[in-house]
C-alpha cells in the first residue's frame, strides 16, 4: 500500500527544516530510509510528491493504436477467428508479434467478444 500524499510532504518537510537527519526523520514518520530518500529526489527533480502511476506494469504489446486497429478489424470481419489466427493476422499487417494468452488479453482488455460458430449453428444456416 502506498503512503499517504500528507505523510510525504510532513516526512520532507521535516527534513527540509533540518531540525533531523534523514535516518531520525524516517524512524520518527515509521518509513523506511530509502523510502524517504526517494521521496525526497523525486521533489528535487519533478517539484512534486504526487504518487507517480506511470511507472505501474509493462507496456501492454498490442496496446498500440496500429495493432488496435487492426484487432477490430479482423474481428469485426471474422467474429469466430481464432486468437491464433488474430495473432497471425496482426503479426502480418503490424509486425507485432502476439502470443495466443496476449491476444485474448487484449481482447478483453478492448471489450470485444469473439462469437464462435459451432456445429449446430453452423447446420442452422
Amino acid at each position: 500500500m502506498a503512503y499517504s500524499h500528507d505523510l510525504r510532504e510532513r516526512a520532507v518537510a521535516a527534513v527540509d527544516r533540518g531540525e533531523h537527519t534523514q535516518a531520525e526523520v524516517a524512524e520518527i514518520f515509521d518509513v523506511s530510509l530509502s523510502a524517504l530518500e526517494k521521496w525526497l529526489k523525486q521533489k528535487r527533480t519533478s517539484g512534486s510528491l504526487a504518487l507517480r502511476t506511470d511507472r505501474c506494469g509493462r507496456q501492454r504489446t498490442l496496446a498500440t493504436a496500429e495493432a488496435e486497429d487492426e484487432i477490430r478489424k479482423a474481428v469485426a470481419a471474422q467474429p469466430d477467428a481464432t486468437l491464433e489466427e488474430l495473432c497471425e493476422r496482426v503479426k502480418t499487417k503490424t509486425q507485432v508479434i502476439a502470443s495466443r494468452s496476449m491476444m485474448c488479453r487484449e481482447l478483453a482488455e478492448m471489450g470485444l467478444r469473439r462469437k464462435k460458430d459451432t456445429l449446430r449453428q453452423r447446420a442452422e444456416h
